[in-house]
């Protein structure tokens, strides 16, 4: 996905992006149910210099699975031999449709920590995320493509 969208450069996961301007398109995107969300979806992280970016990196992130709108994994990790697995360092999550810059939209709430993953619709396959954390000056974001 790291051309996730050829006609958006704001999607290419391979350059740094500047947070503002990903914020504004994320303004523009369409808010989405919770259900929307599940099933199955490969992550990139888009670069604009959030410190949480290597962090994701590190862990070898590859994206998340939405079993219900009770039962979430935030981390599927690639292992060695490149096989997705659930990564336990964050814990579970759960869904919900929180307003979020004047939307309600699909949102992801960690059980266990002060973090929210808000998604906009891009198209039927993708969505944009930001992970919003307490106390964190900056916004995180990330791309996921659907798998099922």
């Amino acid at each position: 996905m790291s051309t996730a969208n050829s006609a958006n450069p704001l999607l290419d996961s391979s350059q740094r992006h500047d947070a503002g301007e990903l914020l504004a398109f994320f303004d523009t995107l369409e808010p989405i149910p919770a259900e929307f969300m599940l099933g199955q979806w490969r992550g990139e992280v888009l670069l604009s210099g959030h410190p949480g970016e290597p962090q994701l990196q590190g862990l070898n992130w590859v994206g998340k699975h939405f079993h219900s709108v009770n039962h979430v994994d935030p981390i599927i990790s690639a292992d060695a031999s490149g096989a997705r697995v659930v990564n336990p360092v964050l814990g579970t999550a759960s869904l919900r449709e929180v307003v979020f810059r004047g939307q309600p939209t699909a949102t992801m709430v960690y059980d266990q920590h002060p973090v929210f993953d808000h998604f906009r619709k891009i198209d039927d396959e993708r969505v944009l995320g930001v992970m919003d954390r307490k106390g964190d000056n900056a916004l995180l974001f990330f791309c996921l493509q659907r798998l099922d």
